[in-house]
């Protein structure tokens, strides 16, 4: 196709959750589009071939680092050079590829970004003087497999830097050999457009041995920079704090008030990450000494205060059990905690006047664990961090309370209990769990939590919204994907429900191909239940995203081809439907009617349903509000007719069809459907035979 402006018929109203910004296009340039079809309505509506891999701009504070915070030596003076061996990869005559392998917390991602801004920087042969320089963006890897990645789906923007990390994604590779391979190719074309792409991987995941090629793309990282020198270098060039840099000089002499102060919280074997994040501490906390000693817990992660408290209550159930409730229920009020932990300790039985009046009193109780009370009030985070810290010291020290904790969560959090109110925080609380100990255990059993008997909506919310977090999540995130593909597919409806709602949430938006594909499978559930409809909900909310429609529209289209025909039914029908969001079927037709291939799609899609008894209801539904959306002037009129005209000549005698044209015994229609019929060109019922049901 050529690179002609295309005209764009009018824009329909914005969608919920879309700006005017993203419509608002009456012309758009088509160009470098060698494998797939464009059409534009209302925004690019890709019809042929798979849209590319979502990429997004790299935060430009990561950028800022990399300019103004690099650090090229390490702990030992040893020059680092892992960023400039990869630029000559990139500025080179081969493959525009670098893979940085090494092993975590050796700053890879960090290596990446500065090998891809100095790559950006750099003058090229092959290029004009004055070319724009180009743009760095990540790439999501939303594979529809993750075992035979597609490497073609891995977008190819002219002047464009790329990052991928493929660091878990790798391991479920089958034959990694050949998709490295397909990268070292599509390095090459990357090199024809004046763009590169560094990937991030493991110390020995890349299969070197597999070719000289292979091999010659491979920037190892064998040491990384000093961490005292990343913290001290943070604080003077990020935070601006030179005098703070100096609490972690080892050789300050004589009185420099807090000058090495700090220095030993830094040693040689910290990760560059850990460093930048004691530096963020430092830089924020108080100038003394004791503003020292609390960044020092909290870069600890509270660690040496949490063995403290459960030394000191080795034998007390009672104050750790208090110690549990108050980190979830922080805010609440202390008495209402005080009963939540007895409920954690199964201890609902009367209280003996003597048992009252023994022991501690209840605010007493609550220093001893390290929790502040508010006048009436618990408060938990008033060390930040220190409910993490003391939910990861039990789950190391205590597996045994894993099962009975989330049982005791699933009970406060139930309606009319102190925990509903504070879903989001004991949710947070958990994904950080799951993430901070990067263990699927966890994750397996907050999935236990979902059939337990309780199917509430709120729960099934918060369930879902640890799945989603933990889901995108470094090197969990791979693992927890896994799982979501293997749930949909289950008979339970709650826990086909709790997938759908972990595909609409942002999860979609950086995988939308692995929502999609799971969705798949709740949709294509025999009965339309509550998961079904989730999935319905779902899908509809993906499409209505900026830039998402395409994604969908074109797997949806692909879905009966792949044995999928009821998911494929109930997803057109859902996205075409406009009394949620008529956007979707606004913009089909308008593309409809600058392209054949997007009507026939159309035309498919109803044949298709209408062919499934399975959703006559459904269909019914949507032709009465197909009449409505043609009678209040939302589509071409003209078009919609021409299209149902069409679907009604090979689909007289199915019962949705009928019921538009002759109407049904006992229905009353409105004006909307009645006006539709009378521009309908109806053939006789006589001259039409039943339609063969496909197999």
């Amino acid at each position: 196709m050529d690179s002609t402006p295309i005209s764009v018929p009018p824009v329909p109203p914005v969608p919920p959750g879309l700006s005017s910004e993203t419509t608002e296009r009456v012309r758009v340039v088509v160009k470098d589009n060698e494998n797939s079809s464009i059409v534009v309505a209302a925004g690019d509506v890709i019809m042929g071939g798979k849209p590319p891999l979502p990429a997004e701009d790299i935060p430009d504070a990561e950028l800022r680092v990399v300019r103004r915070a690099w650090v090229h030596n390490d702990a030992a003076g040893q020059e680092v050079t892992t960023a400039e061996e990869a630029v000559r990869l990139l500025n080179g005559e081969g493959p525009a590829l670098a893979v940085i392998a090494g092993p975590q917390g050796f700053g890879k991602r960090t290596a990446a970004l500065k090998a891809l801004w100095e790559a950006s920087r750099s003058p090229r042969a092959d290029l004009p003087q004055g070319s724009q320089e180009p743009k760095l963006q990540q790439i999501k890897p939303d594979w529809d497999d993750m075992k035979v990645p597609d490497v073609s789906l891995l977008p190819a923007e002219p002047r464009h830097g790329y990052l991928l990390d493929i660091t878990t994604e790798i391991s479920t590779w089958q034959d990694p050999a050949n998709v490295a391979t397909s990268l070292i190719r599509h390095g090459e074309l990357l090199r024809t457009k004046g763009s590169f792409l560094v990937l991030v991987t493991g110390a020995h995941s890349w299969p070197a041995d597999a070719s000289g090629a292979l091999r010659r793309v491979l920037v190892p990282i064998t040491h990384c920079p000093s961490p005292r020198k990343v913290a001290a270098v943070h604080l003077e060039r990020m935070y601006d704090t030179p005098d703070r840099a100096r609490w972690l000089t080892t050789n300050a002499r004589g009185d420099f008030g807090l000058d090495g102060a700090a220095a030993h919280l830094v040693n040689d074997t910290m990760s560059p990450a850990d460093a930048v994040r004691l530096a963020g501490l430092l830089a924020h906390a108080e100038p003394s000494l004791e503003g020292i000693a609390q960044a020092k817990e909290a870069f600890q992660k509270w660690e040496t205060l949490v063995e403290e408290v459960f030394t000191a209550t080795e034998d007390d159930a009672d104050d750790r059990a208090l110690l549990i409730a108050a980190l979830f229920l922080s805010g609440d009020d202390a008495l209402t905690v005080q009963d939540a932990s007895r409920t954690l300790l199964g201890d609902n039985k009367p209280r003996t006047m003597r048992d009252i009046l023994t022991g501690p009193d209840l605010t007493a109780r609550y220093h001893r664990v390290k929790v502040q009370v508010q006048g009436r009030c618990v408060d938990s985070d008033e060390k930040p961090g220190y409910a993490q810290a003391v939910l990861n010291h039990l789950w190391r020290q205590r597996a045994d309370i894993h099962v009975p904790l989330l049982e005791w969560i699933g009970s406060i959090t139930q309606p009319s209990q102190p925990g509903a109110a504070q879903l989001k925080r004991i949710s947070d609380l958990l994904v950080q769990l799951a993430i901070a100990e990067d263990d699927i255990r966890v994750v397996k059993r907050v999935y236990d939590w979902i059939d337990n008997g309780e199917d509430s909506s709120e729960r099934q919310q918060l369930i879902a919204r640890v799945l989603a977090t933990a889901a995108q999540a470094d090197t969990l995130g791979s693992q927890v994907r896994s799982l979501l593909l293997d749930w949909a597919q289950e008979p339970s409806a709650a826990v086909t429900r709790v997938v759908s709602l972990v595909c609409q949430s942002d999860f979609a938006k950086h995988y939308t191909y692995q929502a999609l594909i799971r969705l798949r499978w709740v949709l294509g559930r025999p009965t339309r239940d509550a998961a079904v409809e989730a999935a319905e909900d779902a899908i509809r909310d993906i499409a209505a995203r900026p830039g998402l429609l395409p994604r969908v529209w074109k797997s949806v289209v692909k879905w009966p081809g792949e044995g999928r025909r009821l998911a494929a039914n109930r997803a057109f029908l859902t996205l075409l439907d406009p009394r949620e969001n008529p956007y979707v079927l606004k913009v089909m037709m308008a593309a409809a009617e600058q392209d054949p291939e997007v009507r026939t799609s159309l035309v498919t899609g109803w044949r298709s349903a209408l062919n499934d008894p399975t959703v006559n209801m459904e269909s019914s539904d949507l032709l009465i509000s197909w009449a409505r959306a043609w009678a209040d002037g939302q589509v071409s009129q003209e078009l919609m007719v021409d299209i149902l005209n069409e679907v009604i000549e090979q689909h007289l005698l199915t019962t949705p069809i009928a019921a538009l044209v002759y109407g049904a015994p006992g229905v009353g229609y409105d004006q909307s459907v009645i006006d539709l019929r009378m521009r309908l060109r109806l053939p006789s019922p006589l001259s039409h035979s039943p339609v063969p049901q496909p197999r």
